[in-house]
């Protein structure tokens, strides 16, 4: 079939599916922390549901709203704004850390519409024991939040998880645990843990209590999506971390333990792929990494404390230092390639002000070659030297810009420089952390 022919019988299956929503998804576009939570916090306004499409605790969105500041990780971001709020089932939850946040927000006075599909895997406490203790016995440590991700991750592909609807029925979760227990407890007692966190009671009737009290959120996340559209209503895919701590095209293995570029949305979610209008990237206009793994434009000398301290480069899960380095090109080409990007957000623009020359990467030495694409090889990777591009800085306060023309002349040429290597759009850029300071750019 000619291509002509596939892209007509494309767009007659889009419109007959949902003539006038639209349906985004949002994805980090580097190591994660580009500001993804402020970012589908400002697009909400324009949606009607969020979804949360991977991953679990072990990612923090911060939204700041005024004089508020909220962290949230299992929540997704636009509960501020009152959209229709979803957790997939690609998502592993802490039901714990889910129950407190939702009621944080609402004792803010923040009305939190919340499903949580059936489906959805349950990180149980013997995940984050195994997972404690596994990062401790590495000789090599991959940075793990020690929340028990990988391990629920580990339990879903080999058919062991315990799920959301599990929670709500307390004879099905004792039925599970009897089959599941035993070789838990055997893990951990090899590994050198307690194994009666397996079974511990109290603990068991913790899950239980928050899953009775959410019992009235569980739904079928598939189903409310495609229905959603139908209806004409716009909804956001979230996705957590960044696209180079992907479990299959991240810098193994100091990676997550989840798919989180966007086509991963589609299959999370139950969702056709036809039936996806934007795929939108989160940049930060340098680089961050937390925890280990290569990254070779890491600067380690006072250009990177500047950015750290400028730019409040902490977890917002771990508060653990992020390392900082010069925006990597090289890196950013991968990612449009592995998500589709149709267009971009930068965020802390502001943090590079002061800064001159300001650098980026465009390409790597490695073994004495150049080569302008990433090895796909993590130790190769490792080896791979920046090879730098110099931009003229500005000293210019840019964090009351309300236009892109009230930007610096050299702070626009950095932007533009940036859609020039990655070849896709800018449409906003973000100079300081309140919703306020965002400027949408017009075509």
């Amino acid at each position: 079939m000619a291509i002509g022919a596939a892209l007509a019988i494309t767009t007659v299956i889009y419109v007959v599916g949902h003539p006038t929503a639209m349906f985004t998804i949002l994805t980090g576009a580097q190591f994660g922390d580009e500001g993804k939570g402020k970012v589908i916090d400002l697009l909400a306004e324009n949606y009607d549901v969020v979804v949360r499409f991977q991953g679990g605790d072990n990612a923090g969105h911060t939204v700041v709203v005024g004089d508020k500041t909220y962290k949230l990780h299992l929540v997704p971001s636009g509960a501020i704004l009152g959209a229709r709020l979803l957790i997939g089932p690609g998502v592993v939850v802490n039901p714990k850390v889910l129950y407190d946040e939702v009621n944080v927000l609402k004792s803010e006075g923040i009305k939190v519409d919340l499903g949580i599909d059936a489906k959805t895997s349950i990180i149980m406490p013997y995940h984050i024991e195994l997972d404690k203790l596994r990062e401790n016995a590495r000789s090599q440590k991959i940075g793990t939040t020690n929340r028990g991700i990988g391990f629920a991750y580990v339990d879903k592909f080999s058919r062991e998880e315990i799920q959301m609807q599990d929670l709500t029925d307390p004879l099905l979760l004792e039925e599970k645990l009897k089959e599941i227990a035993p070789a838990k407890e055997k893990a951990i007692s090899d590994m050198g843990g307690d194994p009666s966190i397996v079974r511990d009671r109290g603990l068991l009737k913790e899950y239980l209590d928050i899953g009775e009290k959410l019992k009235d959120n569980v739904t079928d996340v598939s189903l409310e999506i495609n229905l959603a559209l139908e209806d004409e209503r716009n909804v956001l895919a979230e996705g957590a971390q960044g696209a180079f701590l992907d479990i299959i095209h991240g810098t193994q293995k100091f990676v997550t333990s989840s798919f989180t570029t966007a086509g991963s949305a589609c299959a999370n979610l139950g969702v056709g792929p036809v039936m996806v209008d934007n795929v939108v990237g989160v940049i930060k206009a340098y680089i961050t990494r937390v925890g280990e793994g290569p990254m070779p434009t890491e600067l380690k000398d006072e250009i990177g404390l500047k950015m750290r301290e400028k730019g409040g480069e902490y977890g917002t899960t771990t508060g653990r230092a992020r390392r900082c380095g010069w925006f990597d090109a090289v890196l950013g080409l991968k990612s449009v390639f592995l998500n589709g990007y149709t267009e971009m957000a930068l965020t802390k623009l502001d943090v590079l002000t002061g800064l001159d020359p300001i650098k980026i990467c465009v390409a790597y030495e490695i073994g004495g070659e150049t080569i302008d694409y990433p090895p796909e090889s993590t130790s190769d990777f490792a080896r791979c030297k920046p090879l730098y591009e110099d931009m003229p800085g500005w000293t210019e306060d840019i964090t009351n810009a309300k236009s892109y023309d009230d930007l610096p002349e050299n702070a626009r040429s950095y932007v533009e420089r940036l859609e020039d290597l990655l070849g896709v759009d800018i449409s906003a850029v973000s100079v300081g952390p309140a919703r306020d300071q965002t400027i949408f750019r017009e075509e």
